[in-house]
């Protein structure tokens, strides 16, 4: 995909599109709902899971945004859900620096609402929806939409950095990122041009 992105500019553009239904779909959906994730996501689905009302993880579990990394602006959720869940300080850190929050210490921040050992997680999984399904439903909805208005004022945030992110695929740092990927090596990155 990120070689894709890198060749095509109607790839980059489709997939800009994409992340901003995914984005605003998931604020404006009015149904609760809470996420267990046990696997690595990739920066949609991980929107998606780090969205709902409550976000489970393994206790073990490795959580890393590894856009810059890649020689990409984290341009996805990360910059409008981050600094909300964790606060400022703390999403600059892991997120330009890439470096991994293991599922206690992102319980910690408040990036995931529980970390459990992974042996319970389906089970509190279950337990979390199910109090949810069984509550009252107009009263959970409205709360939901009321909070998820902090997600919506940082639209113009989200929108201007998917954008540059997007700008960024056509950049040498993407390149350069992806081939130290492939090849399993530090990053040599080029320059910045000016802003």
């Amino acid at each position: 995909m990120i070689q894709q992105n890198i060749d095509d500019f109607g790839s980059r553009a489709r997939q800009w599109k994409e992340a901003r239904d995914i984005v605003y779909n998931v604020i404006n959906c009015s149904k609760p709902w809470s996420a267990r994730c046990a696997g690595f996501p990739s920066a949609p689905v991980s929107f998606v899971v780090s969205s709902p009302i409550f976000r489970l993880r393994p206790k073990d579990c490795r959580i890393i945004d590894g856009h810059t990394r890649l020689g990409v602006a984290a341009g996805d959720h990360a910059a409008i859900v981050w600094p909300l869940l964790c606060g400022l300080a703390k999403a600059k850190y892991y997120l330009l620096l890439c470096d991994q929050i293991l599922g206690e210490e992102a319980e910690r921040i408040g990036l995931i609402s529980l970390a459990v050992e992974d042996a319970e997680l389906d089970a509190k999984a279950v337990e979390i929806a199910t109090r949810l399904a069984e509550g009252a439903q107009s009263a959970i909805r409205w709360t939901k939409y009321a909070l998820n208005n902090w997600l919506r004022a940082m639209g113009p945030t989200f929108d201007g950095v998917a954008g540059a992110r997007v700008l960024r695929f056509s950049g040498p740092e993407v390149k350069e990122g992806l081939a130290s990927h492939l090849e399993k090596r530090k990053p040599a990155f080029p320059p910045a041009p000016p802003l």
